[in-house]
């Protein structure tokens, strides 16, 4: 009866937005309330208990949201400026073959968005991009979102891990980066396979022929990009961390690429196209056309760099200088250590024992993406929109405040029902991972990434995912004798493969190509990546994990 009674709140929280499709704003709040009176009631938690670790939680949250705050920030500077029509045009002149487009543009662009932002940014950027270049708008709102998986576990710098994981385990930092390397190894095979898989879905179900044949050529090109971005990712987060293997990866991959695909290399030698417009699907296009003209995309093909509002130097100088930012304060020893130092800290939360830190120094949305926007402000000429554009972006969040700080409240009530002075055994967070070990046991490890992605398809977020089952999946992982650092890392591998068919990602990339009412369609398109790429990481999780018992 414990067992159930346990997992009410998660229950509820999976209802309301799968079946329901509720928003997070609305169902949080809901969820944290049925926690807390379960808590209350069952667990014996006294007020000042619930209240404590409920503040505790919305504390913890702030550090996630100032995170996701300045990224989404710099993001809106870009936009309003003008640079992310330069770099937009970056684009134009690489290749006229669609394989290569969506490769660099869906795959490699996204991977750098999706490090610098996250938060679904990535699908909303690439899919309008692609649909500049005439590309399908139910073809863009798909294969934007496939690739939008390998890089999401390092996400807006780190924020799955270091927001998601840490606020509700807080782990030594050590074991923080086991989770995050385990978590890129399967990350890293599938980005070698994730560019083939999008050109394959374009000319499988977009292309004139409907055939895989026109797959063959662009595979040694796919390839290339892959590895271009997977040894970078990889090497950054077995040596440096979380916060820097898809921003920095996702840029390598774009310098070493775009030049290389410009030059002819491994560029297929016939040019692959769309089959003429008047033949498409009328879904493609859907009830808002937002295609380019044939005498726009002409144009566009012709435009000139000098004739951009700025230039594409200054254009990407504001990611560049996050990138050199993060490396900075992450590689240099005694810099990192004076910065993270830096703490506004709130001790014993209502007389808990519960202990908030708040490093306002050392969070890439304060450091990094808050400091460029600043920067970006003369750079970009951009004085003028710069006061709109922080006001704007705090109206912008407000639905993901509400979200963390409820979601990271309820988790908290739940880590701690067995904690109080008052508990009487395990608290519901134990109870459920108990329940969940004995009836799965060795094999976890293959189940575990699936929850993850549940996670990520129910609530639209890796972060929140991990959120919502890290010590969970810690419970079920100590009961069952298996790695702690093995199942965190299928943890957040899994709920990365949850976005490219998440509700929310799915509604704004369909937004943003103006084919709303298609997500359905886009969400069966992409069904199979997700569940394989899920299937793989369980398995890889599971074949390395059994020669490693315990935690590590």
């Amino acid at each position: 009866m414990l067992p159930l009674l346990a997992s009410l709140p998660i229950i509820l929280a999976i209802v309301l937005m799968v079946v329901f499709m509720w928003p997070a704003k609305k169902v949080m709040p809901l969820a944290w309330l049925v926690a807390a009176v379960l808590a209350g009631v069952v667990w014996n938690m006294s007020f000042d208990w619930l209240a404590g670790a409920s503040i505790f939680g919305a504390l913890s949250g702030f550090n996630i949201l100032v995170i996701v705050f300045g990224a989404i920030l710099l993001m809106n500077t870009l936009k309003n400026s003008g640079a992310i029509e330069t770099i937009n045009a970056t684009f134009n002149c690489i290749s006229p073959d669609r394989r290569v487009q969506v490769v660099i543009i869906a795959f490699l662009f996204g991977a750098f968005i999706e490090g610098a932002t996250g938060f679904g940014t990535p699908a909303a950027v690439a899919a309008p991009l692609m649909v500049g270049l005439g590309f399908p708008p139910l073809t863009a709102a798909s294969v934007a979102l496939i690739p939008n998986s390998s890089p999401v576990s390092f996400g807006a710098v780190g924020t799955p891990i270091i927001g998601g994981v840490n606020s509700v385990l807080d782990i030594p930092a050590a074991e923080l980066a086991g989770i995050g390397l385990w978590a890129a190894i399967p990350h890293t095979i599938s980005a070698l396979i994730v560019p083939i898989v999008v050109v394959g879905v374009i000319v499988r179900f977009f292309g004139p022929d409907r055939s895989w044949k026109d797959l063959k050529p662009a595979v040694p090109f796919a390839l290339f990009a892959g590895a271009t971005f997977a040894v970078p990712y990889i090497l950054l987060a077995a040596f440096v961390g979380p916060e820097l293997p898809s921003l920095v990866g996702g840029l390598i991959g774009l310098a070493i690429t775009i030049p290389t695909a410009r030059s002819g290399f491994l560029v297929p030698k016939d040019t692959w196209e769309f089959a003429n417009r008047t033949k498409w699907d009328s879904a493609w296009v859907g009830v808002k056309e937002m295609l380019p003209s044939e005498e726009e995309l002409a144009e566009a093909n012709t435009i000139k760099m000098s004739d951009l509002p700025i230039s594409p130097i200054k254009a990407w100088t504001p990611y560049v200088l996050v990138s050199l930012i993060l490396v900075v304060t992450r590689v240099i020893g005694p810099l990192q250590q004076f910065l993270s130092g830096l703490t506004i800290d709130v001790t014993d939360v209502l007389g808990t024992g519960l202990n908030y830190s708040f490093p306002w120094a050392y969070l890439p949305g304060t450091v990094a993406f808050m400091l460029v926007a600043l920067i970006s402000i003369p750079l970009l000429n951009f004085g003028d929109k710069a006061k709109d554009t922080w006001i704007g972006t705090v109206k912008q969040i407000g639905p993901a405040t509400i979200a963390l700080f409820f979601a990271v409240g309820m988790v908290q009530v739940m880590l701690n029902s067995g904690n109080h002075p008052q508990a009487g055994g395990d608290g519901m967070m134990v109870v459920l991972s108990t329940a969940a070990a004995s009836a799965f046991g060795g094999i976890w490890p293959v189940v575990a990434p699936f929850i993850g992605n549940l996670g990520a398809f129910m609530s639209g977020s890796n972060t929140v995912s991990n959120i919502l089952f890290s010590a969970f999946q810690e419970g079920v992982a100590v009961s069952a004798g298996i790695s702690t650092t093995v199942i965190g890392g299928a943890q957040v591998a899994g709920a990365a493969a949850g976005n490219m068919i998440c509700v929310h990602n799915v509604v704004a990339a369909c937004t943003t190509v103006g084919v709303l009412g298609m997500e359905g369609r886009v969400i069966r398109t992409n069904l199979i990546p997700s569940l394989a790429y899920t299937l793989m990481v369980g398995f890889d999780c599971g074949n390395r994990g059994r020669y490693r018992g315990g935690m590590m």
